[in-house]
């Protein structure tokens, strides 16, 4: 088994901590490729913002697990040569992790920080499972995060039709129960690009923030996490859509409802969609103005430089996490 340690990773207990103190949110950010996990490290180490690079299952076997603890320390040296030997605190979290064995797979190459998602069972199984993980994860100093209630929508591994909220009367004896470090609620967010389909002129219906008020209150100082909370920028759509993407009527979570989540008890904010809009738009852009183009770091250098402002826009102004390292 390799130890996060020795990549030069941190876990997350320390980052939630100063980020509940400080009233801002670590970005959680996924990847499944060397470019996007360079602009993660690139923005995060000039932003000097800590920051949590996440793998699903999927991404993970699309990457080979005997690539991700070499990705991973390499990570870490790459933020030290932009920083003069002076990385920001990175940790390697399982987004998503469907059972016991996943998360131990997922340990086994490296992983720092854990989640395992549970939700879609009834409370007692999904107590059961949480409590699991953490009484296996925790002797070997991994932090453990727990699912309660269910986001709906399409990204990766997780597919779910409607959205359950959170019910901030269990999540008290949840935590207790389960002994988790961090636990993920459901208050209106959900995965994928489509979380909203509003009308022409319709606002996008705002976030229930009296269920994160009802959890924060009843976990007073415990590190929330908010799900499915990318943006959906308008010009990264319409620059997919302009050059062949058919992205029609995606809509995502409005950056002043992450700001005031990230200014409450959220202390993560996991981020995918944008990553993979944003990407993708400059690429095909790429394609169509220069059809003869054959060379990948033609096309996924320009989509890294996107990246890079993308994720550095985020930390500074949406998570507040700028700065504080």
């Amino acid at each position: 088994m390799i130890n996060y340690k020795d990549l030069g990773l941190s876990n997350t207990a320390d980052m939630f901590k100063k980020a509940m103190d400080g009233g801002y949110a670590i970005p959680a950010l996924n990847f499944n490729n060397m470019e996007q996990l360079q602009a993660i490290i690139q923005a995060a180490t000039e932003s000097r913002s800590p920051v949590i690079i996440q793998l699903s299952k999927g991404a993970m076997s699309y990457i080979s697990d005997s690539f991700i603890p070499h990705l991973a320390k390499a990570a870490v040296q790459y933020s030290s040569d932009l920083s003069n030997g002076n990385p920001v605190p990175i940790a390697l979290h399982l987004d998503h992790g469907d059972s016991l064995e996943t998360v131990k797979r997922a340990i086994s190459v490296g992983f720092s920080s854990v989640m395992i998602d549970a939700s879609h069972y009834d409370y007692d199984e999904n107590v059961r499972i949480s409590k699991e993980v953490a009484e296996f994860a925790h002797p070997l100093d991994i932090t453990v995060e727990a699912e309660l209630g269910v986001l709906a929508g399409i990204e990766d591994d997780v597919v779910a039709e409607k959205s359950h909220y959170t019910n901030p009367e269990e999540v008290e004896d949840f935590v207790k129960k389960t002994g988790v470090d961090s636990l993920a609620i459901s208050i209106g967010t959900s995965h994928g690009a489509y979380k909203f389909k509003p009308a022409p002129g319709e606002e996008i219906p705002p976030l229930h923030f009296d269920i994160l008020e009802g959890c924060q209150s009843r976990l007073p100082g415990f590190p929330i996490v908010l799900h499915g909370a990318s943006s959906i920028p308008v010009e990264a759509v319409k620059l997919l859509n302009q050059y062949g993407g058919k992205m029609d009527n995606a809509a995502g979570v409005p950056a002043d409802q992450v700001r005031k989540a990230a200014s409450m008890a959220v202390c993560k904010v996991n981020i995918d969609s944008d990553g993979r809009l944003t990407m993708t738009g400059r690429i095909r852009e790429v394609f169509h103005n220069k059809p003869s183009e054959f060379d990948p770091r033609k096309y996924l250098g320009p989509a890294r430089e996107d990246l890079v402002e993308l994720y550095k826009d985020k930390m500074k102004n949406l998570l507040g996490s700028a700065g504080r390292c």
